[in-house]
């Protein structure tokens, strides 16, 4: 029965770190893996390691104008298709019991499909792939892990480095007769946004007893930089008329939920999403063309963690999907007087799946009820 409840509890701290904070659709701009946790870490001893992976799946092709479906879209087939494959690796380093940082390296693989964006008449396709922004962060546990075995919380900061290719172009069949011309793809498959950033995350849960736990966190990256320089092809209405760039937005996610132990090493979860691009960012200007909007999911998932290695696979489903009025939206509506914002692709679900592999003790036993794991001193 201690085993048992030892590998419940270690399962219950893997689910906090295995997802992503992507939106579901044309509202996630890239990729930004390992950003559900803190420090994307489980309860490292000092100078333990871990490596792992994360891969995301969605397809978002439903068409909304603030939380309004577009349902037309699909029964015309003029929906915008967007098909994405993500995969980070990451590197987490124990510092002491308590601080950890953590290296993540995100790749997209990206294929949109669309009629507007080309000769209006035919479905064509553009693509990239290939390294996005490199995150590097550090998460501290508030209280001593030794002693507080039942919940803990733990802050983070990070740095966002603009790593990702910010300025992709493909070919778009611009007539029906043919003509193609190279054009930035859209910002939704765009491998990064052009701007560092800063990111405050926090993770925390609590074991209310050998089979029942409670887990949430909340991750909110801020982007100082306004505009990338990259043309987003559109403009402000007349007499305006002037042309603007992409944004560099705002993400943030929140998550919380509840873990219960199916059987040994086995944890099924199920919680909620809250996660999307913000209309305002926090630091910095917010002009320039961006999709903001929320996306609420249901998330059931489930957990396996036997000895150093642990696995986790969820599929958030949409249950409340909006594309909010931007800044830009808000800026035509002055100069028109008329009701504008603009729409968006959302998905129905994605599909989150996590690898984790841990390193560096000499030998490794777990600490009652607390999932941490300590060199043992002979």
């Amino acid at each position: 029965m201690q085993n048992f409840t030892k590998s419940c509890l270690l399962v219950s701290l893997f689910i906090l770190i295995a997802l992503h904070v992507d939106a579901q659709g044309c509202v996630a701009i890239r990729q930004m893996g390992g950003c559900s946790g803190a420090s994307g870490s489980m309860l490292l001893g000092k100078h333990q390691f871990q490596i792992g992976t994360n891969y995301r799946y969605f397809r978002s092709y439903k068409h909304y104008r603030s939380d309004t479906e577009q349902k037309e879209r699909v029964e015309k087939h003029t929906e915008v298709i967007n098909l994405s494959h993500s995969v980070d690796f990451n590197l987490t380093y124990g510092i002491t019991d308590r601080l950890s940082a953590t290296l993540i390296l995100p790749f997209n693989f990206n294929d949109r499909s669309s009629l507007y964006e080309h000769d209006r008449v035919n479905r064509y396709h553009t693509q990239s792939g290939g390294l996005a922004d490199i995150r590097l962060s550090a998460g501290y546990w508030l209280l001593d892990p030794k002693s507080h075995h039942n919940g803990n919380l733990n802050i983070g900061l990070g740095v966002k480095a603009p790593s990702g290719n910010y300025q992709v172009k493909d070919d778009f069949h611009i007539n029906t007769d043919g003509t193609i011309q190279e054009k930035f793809v859209d910002q939704s498959i765009q491998l990064g946004d052009g701007g560092w950033g800063v990111s405050l995350e926090a993770q925390g849960y609590w074991q209310l007893n050998s089979k029942l736990g409670m887990y949430g966190n909340a991750f909110y990256l801020a982007n100082p930089r306004e505009t990338n320089g990259v043309t987003s092809g559109r403009k402000l209405p007349a007499p305006d008329n002037t042309p603007y760039d992409m944004s560099v937005p705002d993400q943030f996610l929140v998550r919380f939920g509840a873990s219960y132990a199916v059987f040994q090493g086995v944890q099924a979860t199920l919680g909620l999403r809250y996660e999307g691009v913000t209309v305002n960012d926090l630091i910095g200007g917010s002009n320039g063309f961006r999709r903001p909007g929320i996306v609420v999911a249901a998330e059931p998932g489930l957990s396996w963690f036997f000895n150093n290695i642990g696995i986790n696979v969820t599929v958030p489903v949409a249950l409340y999907r909006k594309r909010s009025q931007s800044y830009t939206d808000q800026l035509s509506e002055q100069i028109t007087g008329k009701q504008t914002n603009g729409d968006a692709a959302f998905a129905d679900y994605s599909i989150n799946a996590g690898f984790v592999y841990r390193f560096g003790a000499k030998k490794q036993v777990a600490v009652p009820v607390a999932p941490v794991f300590k060199d043992v001193k002979n």
